[in-house]
């Protein structure tokens, strides 16, 4: 996969870039982070524009969980049962993603993109509940920016490890949303603490 993925990049550049992350939001089994650190890798050589394989990135995942919102709404619960399997997306992680809306609502869709296998059904799971558009976009394309922008900066950061850094993404997959959330919460406790001292008396 990953030699199909550097011909396809290399080949059809930033367009290239757009369609692997389209088809690795919908369900096809593409390693989405290896592909947004590869193109931060190559932001760093000089071979792509930072601004630009941004804009590539985020606009594959955000047609990507558009066209997964769309299923939800058009072909349902039915459509996912049938063919679910062949994508990898399985009743447990369904089931997870049921569970993370009923307890975090539409924030579910901003960090989904963290969740392996959630981000791949959340988009999916908020159509087939006739969630508004708006609000749809509002958390799923914000949180595309983030997500894009955290492991394209860290792929051109740390290009002269790109090995390195490929290899831990692989073997810590499953602890970056651990970590995204400790980190947030870190972010919101420091904003919270501001705000307390600007606040007189």
């Amino acid at each position: 996969m990953q030699h199909y993925l550097h011909y396809l990049i290399e080949h059809f550049g930033y367009i290239g870039i757009m369609v692997a992350l389209m088809l690795g939001i919908v369900g096809l089994p593409i390693p989405d982070e290896l592909l947004l650190t590869y193109a931060g890798y190559r932001v760093s050589t000089g071979a792509f524009s930072y601004p630009l394989a941004f804009l590539s990135c985020w606009l594959g995942a955000i047609i990507g969980i558009s066209l997964s919102y769309m299923l939800g709404i058009t072909l349902g619960l039915p459509f996912l049962h049938k063919f679910g399997p062949k994508l990898h997306l399985t009743e447990k992680r369904l089931e997870q993603t049921k569970a993370l809306f009923s307890k975090l609502g539409p924030a579910v869709l901003f960090i989904c993109y963290f969740i392996p296998g959630v981000r791949h059904l959340a988009a999916f799971w908020a159509g087939m509940n006739a969630y508004r558009w708006r609000k749809f976009a509002l958390f799923a394309y914000s949180g595309a920016m983030v997500w894009v922008a955290v492991f394209l900066t860290i792929g051109a950061y740390f290009e002269s490890r790109w090995m390195a850094v490929k290899q831990y993404i692989h073997a810590y997959r499953p602890f970056l949303f651990p970590v995204f959330l400790v980190a947030l919460g870190f972010a919101i406790f420091y904003w919270y603490i501001q705000q307390k001292r600007k606040t007189p008396g």
